[in-house]
């Protein structure tokens, strides 16, 4: 079968990469792609979120099945536009979509039906929102409504960072239509942890933990990122925590989506805080994370197709995932800057050497080719992934592939799975 993949960042490398393992795929394309998902699948030059072009394509070409990897072509409707014209299409429908790409429709949601989360408020006016803060207890959480890559997240200390964080979101409009509402929300401790599902709308079909890495910098400091690394599995998310998410959370907004009219099928994340035993949702995600993407894929050793396939034809109850027992670990290779500004068009060196380090993947994310070299092309440039027999020694394959990977400004977090080695 021809299989489209839409996107060009990590995810959607490790999503080829999983593809091209399947006897089942007889031809990969990507829209747009990169330098890494190159090697695997032909590239398509048409904007991701170009959904007429993109549609019109997998029909001139015969795809069997497209796969949308970021959020955005999923807000927009792609689902629904590729749809309508009979074309099969694997993720939610743009209504089913809010669930990531309004944090109030989110929020409104988990309250209504009774689902744990934070406390919260919804503004779309900032002298409101600026006169709730004084009811506050700090630290805060501000948010942007709408998508944002990962960035319209800032945790306030005080109040002068909550007004600071409105007035950046809601006057200087630094993430455009995503600031024209804002959620506060009181700031939950305890440890993060990602759970994302396969579901057709009836069945939630769970793969394994992972943690993600989301502050630029060593020690969970700095301004949040699209996600600096990843592991899975997540020791914080016990067995029983993993009983208790799939009863409390995952089942229960997949009958809320169906109750509201806009059934979820597709990949459905879930951002936890775990605190004292107890889960509560930070976010919804209806894609895969990226970077949690890579070490998860890795660890799949169940047929992609297979999977998706069900998910979309709703026999999900079906299917058993298999997952290879080994942990694995994804560090973020970046550029100097991000997520601030960045330079790119930086020669990347040392690609070869690093790929002969056994149990490595290298994942490619903001990349291109000019002529025979690979340069830098975007914030997160490569996402360097590591199968092996425990977390320790994926760890050290990880790295030991990092540091053979060089360009000018290269930056990358050294703490990537800590937290899960001081969990023993």
């Amino acid at each position: 079968m021809k299989i489209l993949i839409i996107g060009s960042g990590g995810r959607e490398h490790a999503l080829a990469w999983s593809f091209a393992r399947s006897p089942k795929v007889s031809k990969l394309y990507c829209a747009p792609g990169n330098a890494g998902i190159a090697a695997l699948a032909t590239p398509v030059p048409i904007d991701p979120n170009d959904s007429p072009a993109l549609a019109a394509f997998a029909r001139a070409e015969g795809i069997d099945l497209t796969v949308v990897g970021p959020e955005a072509p999923l807000s927009r409707g792609i689902v629904d536009h590729f749809s309508a014209e009979g074309l099969r299409i694997f993720g939610p429908s743009r209504g089913a979509a809010a669930l990531e790409g309004s944090k109030v429709f989110m929020k409104d949601l988990l309250r209504k039906y009774r689902i744990p989360s934070a406390a919260y408020a919804a503004f779309s006016q900032r002298e409101k929102a600026v006169a709730h803060l004084a009811g506050c207890s700090f630290p805060v959480v501000v948010k942007a409504d709408g998508l944002a890559a990962g960035k319209g997240v800032i945790i306030a200390a005080e109040r002068a960072e909550a007004v600071a964080a409105l007035d950046l979101i809601m006057a200087d409009r630094a993430f455009g239509e995503a600031g024209s509402q804002v959620v506060i929300e009181e700031f939950l401790t305890g440890e993060e942890a990602s759970f994302i599902a396969f579901t057709d709308g009836k069945t939630v079909l769970p793969l394994p933990s992972s943690q993600d890495h989301k502050a630029v910098y060593e020690g969970d400091r700095g301004p949040n990122t699209g996600g600096m690394g990843a592991y899975s599995p997540a020791p914080v998310l016990t067995p029983e925590l993993e009983a208790q998410v799939m009863a409390n959370i995952m089942y229960p907004t997949v009958a809320a989506m169906a109750a509201e009219g806009r059934p979820f099928q597709g990949m459905l994340y879930a951002g936890l805080m775990i605190e004292n035993g107890a889960a509560k949702v930070l976010e919804f995600n209806c894609r895969f994370g990226d970077p949690e993407a890579q070490p998860l894929l890795m660890r799949l050793r169940s047929d992609l197709v297979d999977v998706i396939e069900a998910a979309i034809d709703q026999r999900l109850d079906r299917i058993n995932l298999e997952i290879d027992p080994r942990p694995a670990v994804c560090v973020v290779m970046a550029s100097g800057g991000y997520p601030g500004s960045y330079a790119t068009g930086q020669e990347i060196k040392g690609l070869r050497e690093a790929a002969l380090v056994p149990g490595v993947e290298i994942f490619h994310a903001g990349t291109r080719r000019e002529n025979d070299r690979v340069v830098t092309a975007g914030g997160r440039v490569l996402g360097v992934t590591a199968l092996a027999d425990d977390l320790p020694a994926a760890i050290d394959q990880a790295y030991r592939a990092v540091e053979l990977i060089s360009w000018d400004g290269c930056y990358y977090r050294r703490d990537i799975g800590q937290k899960a080695l001081r969990r023993g």
